[in-house]
């Protein structure tokens, strides 16, 4: 019988953070082994943060990823960065088709599943997101939509260690709402299914976050939900205090 999923917290900063939030992060490093020894701990801070908390984090529970990254190893595009880079400056995550992504800058799942790719090429771990419209799940299409988002973008070859799957309805992100545990779980459950069907054993083994407006007061009723491992915080993983609230769900 396969394990149950080692659980995951991780932090997504989005375009948040100067130099000066490398104190709050330290925070996050001295206290990291007081929490729970039963889940992993994730940051992805801004691009130019990213070399300098590898080095903060070096040693420690926390792994450091990347919030996007380029198909391509190498080339003419400026502004991009390679997996290649984000793996030279000591992460080893890289969030892909975040729905910020596919919305503001129009990925589609062919993007994601390519981008998924570049990070297993560099050796990173992708967490790839997914998740519905508002107005998808006032139309009944919610699982429909979230299965073919896993169609397109895992590509084949997933495995536990590269690939993370991350549920967020995009109408709960930053907006302070949240499904309730039902459709949580049911939509966890079509994933569980999908990974299962897709990858036999491996797709148990696969971790399924779920994310959007995931917060301290919350944390411990979503992330006891059935085939939740674990949480993708967006706004609440900025303070040590409040990110290790959502981590102690686990203790």
């Amino acid at each position: 019988m396969t394990a149950t999923p080692r659980p995951l917290v991780a932090g997504n900063w989005k375009m948040n953070g100067l130099r000066a939030q490398r104190a709050e992060f330290e925070v996050m490093v001295k206290d990291a082994p007081g929490l729970s020894g039963v889940l992993d701990l994730l940051v992805c801070p801004p691009a130019t943060l990213l070399a300098d908390f590898a080095v903060a984090a070096r040693g420690s529970r926390i792994a450091i990823g990347a919030q996007d990254c380029h198909a391509k190893a190498s080339g003419a595009y400026t502004g991009d960065i390679s997996a290649e880079m984000i793996a030279d400056c000591g992460a080893t995550f890289v969030i892909v088709g975040h729905s910020e992504r596919r919305t503001l800058h129009q990925e589609n799942d062919a993007t994601v599943n390519a981008k998924t790719r570049a990070a297993w090429r560099a050796g990173l771990t992708a967490v790839v997101c997914i998740g519905e419209t508002q107005q998808q799940r006032e139309a009944g299409a919610t699982l429909e939509v979230v299965g073919a988002q896993l169609k397109g973008s895992i590509p084949t070859g997933a495995t536990a260690e590269r690939l993370v799957v991350a549920y967020e309805p995009v109408w709960a992100i930053g907006t302070g709402l949240t499904p309730t545990t039902e459709d949580v779980e049911e939509v966890h459950a079509s994933i569980r299914l999908f990974l299962r069907e897709t990858l036999a054993d491996e797709g148990e083994a696969i971790r399924i976050l779920y994310g959007g407006s995931v917060k301290p007061a919350n944390a411990g009723e979503l992330l006891g939900v059935a085939n939740v491992n674990g949480a993708l915080v967006g706004g609440a993983s900025l303070k040590a205090d409040d990110f290790f609230a959502i981590a102690r769900a686990y203790s």
